[in-house]
Formats: C-alpha cells, sequence, structure tokens
C-alpha cells in the first residue's frame, strides 16, 4: 500500500467514497444527505487535489481510502495557527489494517510542514470507533458541539 496525492482522475472514485462516508455517518446523527450532496462534494474533492490537501491510500490500482485536510483560514486572528482534517475515510474490507493510522499521520505531516501548531477535526459524539481510534493517535476533546431539536419543551 502507498500514500499519494490524489489525482483528478481518481475524483470520482473518491467522491463514491465520501458518499459512503457521509452514509455511515448517518448512524450517528449526522445530518448530511449523501447522495444529495454528490455534485457538492465533487467539486470540493476537486479543489482539495488541485490545492495538494488530499491523499489516497492505493493498493493495486485500488484506493483503499483517503483524507482531506486544509490549513484553517478565517476572519479572526489566532494564537495558533491550525490545520484541519475534514474528512478520512477507509473502505470497509481494508479497516483496522493500519490504512486509516497511514492516512492520518501523511495527513498530519503535511500539515506540519505547512507551519500549523495543532490539527483540528471533528467527531461524531457517538461514534465510539472513532473517537477511540483518534485519542490513539492523541487528539483530545477541545470544543464540544451542542444540539437540540426546536421542537421541544424547553423552547
Amino acid at each position: 500500500m502507498e500514500i499519494q496525492a490524489a489525482s483528478t482522475d481518481q475524483a470520482g472514485a473518491i467522491t463514491d467514497q465520501w458518499v459512503d462516508l457521509a452514509t455511515d455517518q448517518r448512524a450517528y446523527g449526522a445530518h448530511i444527505l449523501p447522495e444529495q450532496n454528490r455534485a457538492t462534494i465533487r467539486d470540493a474533492v476537486l479543489k482539495h487535489i488541485i490545492a495538494d490537501e488530499l491523499l489516497v491510500a492505493v493498493e493495486g490500482g485500488s484506493i483503499l481510502g483517503f483524507v482531506m485536510f486544509t490549513v484553517e483560514t478565517g476572519e479572526y486572528e489566532q494564537d495558533v495557527r491550525r490545520g484541519l482534517v475534514r474528512n478520512i475515510y477507509v473502505a470497509e474490507p481494508h479497516r483496522e489494517a493500519g490504512v486509516g493510522s497511514q492516512l492520518l499521520e501523511a495527513a498530519e505531516s503535511r500539515l506540519a510542514d505547512r507551519g500549523v501548531d495543532v490539527i483540528s477535526l471533528d467527531v461524531m459524539a457517538t461514534n465510539d470507533a472513532a473517537r477511540r481510534f483518534y485519542r490513539r493517535h492523541g487528539y483530545t476533546p477541545h470544543r464540544i458541539g451542542l444540539e437540540k431539536p426546536t421542537e421541544n419543551d424547553t423552547l
């Protein structure tokens, strides 16, 4: 297996994997509608490929998984330069084989080379396996997002 920069001819396969990722995340309460966002994510995939912010794990010509990342830019001055891991996915048959760890470590290395001080990512609160994975890689909670439906007895 090799971790390499994604190419534009891989955009369709990466988009398919993102749809699989978004579909999986629905079980944990994600609100993103996978198929309805296919065109939007394909555009984002292409932008990340062109910006050298998307890596793939490849073996025998097949994409085993991918990671999308970027350096955060925003309107507020901060005391750190933050890198963001936007998405990481490993296809089902290749999970628990170190592919995700290699993708994450490669993205972290690229972000460090770009001068970031910290790396941030989001994980669904009820996705215990993902939370364990990130803890094993040194990630700790920094912010906690909360939500509630507008139709409830506390409004």
